[in-house]
C-alpha cells in the first residue's frame, strides 16, 4: 500500500479502523471502577518503584503516578513476556499521572518504573486475582474496538510491505530509493506505536535508536540503517540488518493482527502516540541522522486521531463538549504542523525554527490534555 500524499485523509475514515494501542492516560480520569479499595498510589524516584498494593482483583484497575525523582520517569504494567498491558509516559519531576488498565486474566504481572526513560526498569510483581465482572457490552464500544482493529491490521500490512522495499533498496545498494521509501515505510509503524511497542523486545530491535548500546543490546533496525544511509554509508552488514527487520517486522505484524484490545486500552493508545510525539518527535531526537521527524509526528498523529474517530460516536452521547474540544485542539495542530509540509513529505526537522518547535509544542500540549480524559469517559461507563 502507498504511503498517502495527505496522510489525514487516510485516518479521517472510520472504513479501515483496527486496534493494537497500549493503556495510557494522564490527568482528568473521573471516578470508576477502579476496584473496592480504590486507585493504587505509586512513588517513582531515580532509584525506586513503590507501589502503595500490589494485588488487585482482575478488571479496570486505575494508578495513580508520582514522580518525586530528578529525572523524567515511565510506569509500566507487563503480562507474561515483557508484554505490555499498560503504561504512562513523560512524567516530569514533581508530576503526578493517573491511568486505567485493564487487567482481565488473574495472574502474575509486573510492575515497573524507568527513571531516565531506559533500561528494563525497576521491577516488582503484581498480582492479579478473581474474576472480572465489568467487561462491556455496550454496542457503541465494542464497535469502537472492532473498528480501530481493522485499522492496525490494514497499517500494519502496508508496513511490511513497505519495509520489503525499503530492504530491497537496501540490499541492492539503492542509497537514493532506500533513502525515499524510509520514511513512508515508518509512518504505518508510527501510527501504530503502542501496540507495535508492546511485544517485548522487537520494539527495540525494530526501532531502538542508538542508544540501545548503552542498554547491552545490539543496534539494529530501522535507525541503524538510517544511520547508514545518512551518515556512514552502507556497511558489510547492511544487507544483513536489513534481512534481520524484514523478519522481525513479519513477526511482529503476525502478532500485532492477534491483538484484542478493550475499548480503554483503545482510549489511552490515542494519549500514548501523542506522549510518543511529545518524547521523541518534537525534539528532533527519533531521527536523529535523517532529521526525519516531521513524518513520524504526522503518523503519531493519524493514529492518535483515528483512536478518537473509533470513539466519536459513542463519545459524542457521553460528552459532546470533550469531542468539541479534541476537535478545535486537533485541527489547531495539524494547521501549525501543516506549514511545513513540502510535497507528498515534510521539511527535516533542522529547518524549523525555535518559535515554530514551540507552537507545535504549545498545539500539542493542549491537544494531549483533552485527549487525556477520554480514558476516564469510557472507564466510567
Amino acid at each position: 500500500m502507498p504511503t498517502s500524499s495527505r496522510p489525514r485523509t487516510v485516518v479521517r475514515s472510520l472504513a479501515g479502523i483496527s486496534t493494537a494501542a497500549v493503556v495510557l492516560a494522564g490527568c482528568g480520569l473521573t471516578e470508576g471502577r477502579t476496584g473496592a479499595e480504590g486507585a493504587i498510589a505509586v512513588t517513582a524516584t531515580d532509584s525506586e518503584c513503590q507501589v502503595a498494593r500490589t494485588e488487585a482483583p482482575a478488571g479496570q484497575i486505575e494508578f495513580t503516578v508520582r514522580n518525586t525523582g530528578t529525572k523524567v520517569n515511565e510506569f509500566y504494567v507487563y503480562a507474561e513476556g515483557d508484554r505490555v498491558m499498560g503504561e504512562v509516559e513523560n512524567i516530569g519531576p514533581g508530576l503526578e499521572r493517573r491511568f486505567l488498565v485493564r487487567l482481565d486474566e488473574p495472574g502474575t504481572y509486573e510492575t515497573a518504573c524507568k527513571p531516565g526513560l531506559v533500561g528494563q526498569g525497576i521491577r516488582a510483581p503484581f498480582t492479579v486475582t478473581g474474576e472480572a465482572v465489568d467487561k462491556t457490552d455496550d454496542e457503541r464500544l465494542v464497535e469502537a474496538t472492532d473498528a480501530y482493529q481493522r485499522y492496525v491490521s490494514s497499517q500494519a500490512d502496508a508496513f511490511e510491505s513497505e519495509t520489503e522495499r525499503f530492504v530491497a533498496a537496501v540490499k541492492r545498494g539503492d542509497v537514493t530509493e532506500a533513502k525515499r521509501l524510509y520514511p513512508r515505510a515508518r509512518v504505518y509503524w508510527e501510527r501504530i506505536e503502542p501496540v507495535a511497542e508492546s511485544f517485548g523486545d522487537l520494539d527495540p530491535k525494530i526501532d531502538g535508536r542508538e542508544d540501545v548500546i548503552d542498554e547491552g543490546m545490539r543496534f539494529t533496525g530501522y535507525h541503524r540503517l538510517e544511520r547508514d544511509l545518512w551518515k556512514t554509508g552502507l556497511r558489510e552488514d547492511s544487507a544483513t540488518i536489513a534481512d534481520q527487520l524484514l523478519e522481525d517486522v513479519r513477526t511482529l505484524v503476525s502478532r500485532a493482527k492477534e491483538v484484542e484490545l478493550d475499548e480503554l486500552q483503545l482510549a489511552n493508545g490515542s494519549k500514548a502516540l501523542l506522549d510518543e510525539i511529545a518524547t521523541g518527535k518534537i525534539t528532533g531526537e527519533e531521527e536523529r541522522y535523517s532529521h526525519m521527524d516531521l513524518w513520524d509526528f504526522d503518523a503519531n498523529l493519524d493514529g492518535s486521531t483515528a483512536a478518537i474517530q473509533a470513539l466519536r460516536p459513542y463519545l459524542e452521547e457521553e460528552d459532546p463538549e470533550l469531542v468539541e474540544r479534541i476537535d478545535e485542539r486537533t485541527k489547531a495542530l495539524e494547521t501549525l504542523l501543516a506549514k511545513h509540509q513540502r510535497g507528498d513529505g515534510w521539511a527535516p526537522y533542522t529547518d524549523l525554527s525555535t518559535d515554530e518547535v514551540k507552537a507545535l509544542s504549545k498545539a500539542l500540549d493542549a491537544l494531549s490534555e483533552e485527549v487525556a480524559k477520554v480514558a476516564g469517559v469510557v472507564g466510567t461507563r
